[in-house]
């Protein structure tokens, strides 16, 4: 079965699903890194539904934090894919 932090990835960026599935099975570095926006993506669900006062403050650290990881996987992604391309 696909980690949900991978499914997470590819849920963000469709059009690399084939790129991050095959990073993800052979960089552990990258995985993790994929499990971590997964992570962040259920907190900030969770703390956008909480109806405390500190829940606004949470809710916007970790919309922050899945932008910041999806732009790394992004980035990391399209090295990839770059890297790929050129070899071809």
């Amino acid at each position: 079965t696909m980690d949900k932090g991978v499914l997470a990835a590819v849920r963000r960026f469709p059009q690399r699903s084939l790129e991050i599935r095959r990073l993800a099975i052979a960089d552990g570095a990258f995985r993790s890194l994929c499990g971590d926006f997964g992570e962040a993506e259920d907190a900030l669900a969770r703390w956008s539904h909480a109806p405390s006062e500190q829940a606004a403050s949470r809710k916007c650290e970790y919309s922050i934090l899945v932008e910041e990881l999806a732009s790394e996987i992004s980035a990391i992604v399209e090295d990839r894919f770059r890297a790929e391309s050129l070899e071809r």
